[in-house]
């Protein structure tokens, strides 16, 4: 078995996550900059197995999809020429960036610490990837 790994893309930095071996539990892995993201998923996958890939989809209230989608379309074309053999899923991230404050702000950490967006950014990735898990076993 593999891992599903997850990316909260960004512009500037985008928060990546992983599950486990037998895909019960993500974890935060990591925040990386944009520019970088492909080197740390080489890296990565060379070195662990990666069996799919979930990549959140930014949408508002109405549904209407955020510009950065344009640049992560261009990410997602890119990673399955590299990685034809990963199968790549979308996920609506609505409203993870609030969650991952408010569970952040709910974990004791300091207000500078609460603040990093970096940790923002890899805490939300952890969320799209519990929600993929959780959409796959209903």
């Amino acid at each position: 078995m593999g891992q599903i790994i997850a990316i909260d893309y960004g512009k500037a930095r985008c928060g990546v996550a992983a599950t486990d071996d037998m895909k019960i539990i993500a974890s935060g892995l990591d925040t990386v900059e944009t520019r970088s993201l492909m080197d740390f998923l080489k890296k990565y996958v060379v070195e662990n197995s990666v069996e799919e890939l979930v990549v959140g989809l930014p949408t508002d209230l109405k549904g209407n999809v955020s510009e950065v989608e344009t640049d992560i379309l261009g990410f997602i074309e890119n990673f399955k020429k590299e990685f034809p053999q990963i199968e790549v899923h979308r996920l609506d991230e609505r409203f993870t960036s609030k969650m991952a404050s408010f569970f952040i702000s709910q974990s004791g950490k300091s207000k500078k610490q609460r603040q990093q967006k970096g940790l923002i950014d890899k805490v939300s990735a952890t969320i799209i990837l519990q929600n993929f898990l959780e959409q796959r076993t209903r």
